[in-house]
């Protein structure tokens, strides 16, 4: 297990010296000391300071800090500098310059500047790291590697366009499987030599109306896409296995951004070659507590509940949106524990110390401009960093149990969103969202799960607007429920296959006879307006009306049963949500999008006929998550509203683990406070499944 490279859940992030005068080196490492700070991510953007031209390396001022920081009992996490190319090279070697959708290519600027079928990065990228590699390999500071930063640009140039024809001769070996694939007897697309494809772009499939996924060729864009996803992790795998030739236990990461929902690469795909997923969030502070569970539970997922980094943070205030409100006090803290409970074993920044000039001087940092201890912020990140060493390694390798799995599926995200669909409204992301929604309203824990992950781990599998239904996949479920369980899908499900081609037959294609439904129609509702879904069977506290909206199905019954129906249009009384007993488990399905309230109950009362329960009874604003370790369990209480709540934890006494001391029966949490509950597992606790 990766964290037991990790002495503790290590409290740092981001470092640039290289932007201060030497002079401030010892004061920064002061103010470190102080706050608890015991790892700092350096060399992200020094391509340009490491090599000045083609022949020369200066590593000696990178030299002095890694020296710095083991002298002061500081761990490095080593980037490799690669995410942003010097400008000599930019010059001498313009292939390196990525292209933009609508053909511009683009001078040397920003970051993400790169272009991940560029030969002269990949050359210059893996020479570098294989020398940092050589240098730092016995340094007693290292203790990890991060890769480029935050990967992920699409890049439409010549080398992308003929990098995607190699990618697809490996993929269909020939034109006669590529033009079935693509479906390209539409529009007159037929192709009969390699050389005639070109990347879908504003330029040749992108369709007008500001939305760059809509595309008038969804066969080619997907594959496009997973093309591109291949292409960075392509990159990514020449610095690791640069690293790894010299130094083969290197622990090697990289960044995911995008708050771990990033949507160009497939996450999934990359997770086996990190050794430990790191994670980028950036929440504003009306961001639903759900939203950012959601994330870190996914990347949880990545490495089948394997822990992750909390990779950065920002510690005070944002500096890219229009309005920039810093955060409360002791909202850090609570969420960063937010972070731990859910299965972080690093608690990081951007930035330790605020930068002086350009794009991100006003974002905020452990050390703000002002450079001394005496402010909020450095004080709640030494509050925070006290607890943190307290804690020690006693939380590591943690892992959650969950009896409840969604599924999460890159390819179904691009394809649902890829246009030609019922509405521009239908969201991949905010279905996923929904459905975690109602199992964290709930308190029940669930896993993020793929396609190949084995399904008999879990009472109930649930997998929104399964869209595409890949090769086995609906054998896989069939199976799944026949031996028990429990599957739970909805509306715009098994409509086609993983090349984008719709399922003749009739919706929902190969999921109909599991479902026992079959769907003739789709209609689609605009945002303001509501149909509604009424209740033909009382199913636990369900009774009586619901608003759905977005879109309602014409359902017609072949072996499943109504639970509800719609109340209104020309569908009126036709089925709404149903259930097909399947060998001895059941399949259920939602044809429309209930509301939360209705998601709610129908999600604990399914739970609840599964034996699912709550981890704990709490009221609104509270959040309770639970990780076990050996025969220890850790229960944490998160408090996210502004009042004073209470909670009944049963008889048998826990340790909270903040405070030290024993507690039982009613607790108080004050506004925005934490409690880390530690008991026996077999001891439990009330309404603990």
């Amino acid at each position: 297990m990766i964290s037991r490279k990790f002495p503790k859940i290590m409290y740092g992030g981001d470092y640039n010296p290289e932007q201060f005068p030497k002079e401030i080196w010892d004061e920064d490492m002061r103010l470190f000391q102080l706050a608890g700070i015991d790892i700092a991510t350096v060399n992200v953007f020094s391509w340009a300071l490491n090599q000045p031209d083609e022949e020369t390396y200066r590593f000696e001022w990178l030299d002095e800090v890694m020296n710095k920081l083991h002298e002061n009992g500081m761990y490095a996490c080593l980037g490799t500098g690669t995410a942003a190319h010097p400008a000599w090279m930019a010059r001498k070697y313009p292939d390196i310059l990525t292209v933009t959708t609508d053909g511009k290519k683009r001078k040397f600027g920003r970051r993400h500047n790169s272009c991940p079928n560029s030969p002269t990065f990949r050359h210059y990228a893996e020479n570098l790291v294989k020398r940092l590699a050589e240098r730092y390999k016995g340094h007693p500071a290292l203790l990890l590697w991060h890769v480029n930063n935050e990967i992920g640009i699409r890049c439409y140039c010549d080398n992308c366009e003929n990098a995607f024809r190699e990618w697809l001769k490996d993929r269909y070996e020939t034109l006669d499987r590529l033009n079935e694939a693509w479906y390209t007897r539409f529009w007159g697309h037929t192709f009969y030599d390699w050389e005639d494809i070109v990347l879908p772009s504003a330029l040749s499939e992108g369709l007008s109306g500001g939305n760059s996924d809509q595309t008038a060729f969804q066969g080619i864009t997907l594959d496009f896409y997973r093309f591109n996803s291949d292409s960075w992790l392509a990159c990514y795998l020449l610095e690791y296995n640069a690293i790894k030739s010299v130094i083969p236990d290197a622990v090697v990461t990289t960044n995911f951004q995008g708050n771990g929902t990033y949507k160009p690469l497939d996450y999934f795909k990359w997770a086996p070659y990190l050794d430990i997923v790191a994670l980028d969030i950036y929440p504003e502070n009306h961001t639903p507590e759900s939203y950012m569970a959601l994330r870190y539970d996914l990347m949880r997922g990545l490495k089948d509940g394997a822990p992750f980094m909390l990779m950065e943070q920002t510690p005070s205030v944002l500096n890219w949106k229009t309005v920039n409100p810093t955060k409360r006090p002791s909202v850090m803290r609570l969420r960063s524990y937010q972070a731990v409970a859910r299965g972080a074993e690093s608690v990081m920044f951007f930035q330790l110390r605020r930068s002086l000039g350009a794009y991100e001087k006003f974002h905020g940092a452990v050390i703000d401009h002002a450079g001394h201890e005496h402010t909020r912020v450095f004080r709640e990140c030494t509050e925070l960093g006290q607890e943190l060493q307290q804690l020690g390694n006693h939380l590591l390798d943690a892992r959650a149990k969950s009896k409840v799995a969604i599924l999460f599926d890159w390819d179904n995200w691009w394809a649902v969103e890829l246009g030609g669909g019922p509405s521009a409204h239908l969201k991949y992301l905010d279905q996923i969202q929904n459905y975690y929604d109602a199992f964290y309203d709930n308190h029940i824990q669930v896993d993020f799960i793929q396609v190949e992950t084995d399904l008999d781990q879990y009472e109930l599998v649930v997998a929104p607007l399964l869209y595409m239904v890949k090769p086995g996949y609906a054998e896989k479920l069939g199976q799944y429920v026949k031996n028990g369980g429990t599957f739970l899908t909805t509306f715009y499900s098994g409509i086609a296959n993983e090349n984008d081609l719709v399922t003749a037959g009739g919706y929902p294609g190969e999921l109909r006879r599991l479902l026992g439904i079959w769907v003739e129609e789709l209609d689609a509702l605009h945002p303001e307006h509501k149909n509604s879904l009424v209740m033909k069977k009382e199913f636990g506290e369900l009774r009586g009306s619901y608003d759905c909206g977005l879109l309602c199905e014409v359902v017609h019954l072949e072996g499943a049963e109504s639970f509800a129906s719609f109340g209104s249009d020309y569908y009126e009384g036709s089925p709404a949500l149903t259930r097909n007993r399947f060998g001895q488990g059941e399949a259920w399905y939602a044809a429309t999008n209930p509301s939360r309230s209705f998601m709610r109950q129908w999600i604990k009362s399914l739970c609840g006929s599964k034996g699912i329960s709550s981890l704990l009874e709490a009221p609104h604003g509270v959040e309770v998550v639970q990780r076990e370790k050996a025969d220890l369990q850790f229960t944490f209480v998160l408090n996210h509203s502004e009042q004073l709540q209470k909670i009944q934890i049963g008889t048998h006494e826990q340790k909270e683990l903040l405070s030290g001391l024993s507690v039982s029966g009613d607790l108080e949490l004050p506004p925005k406070s934490v409690m880390i509950l530690e008991g026996q597992k077999e001891a439990g606790l009330r309404g603990s499944v």
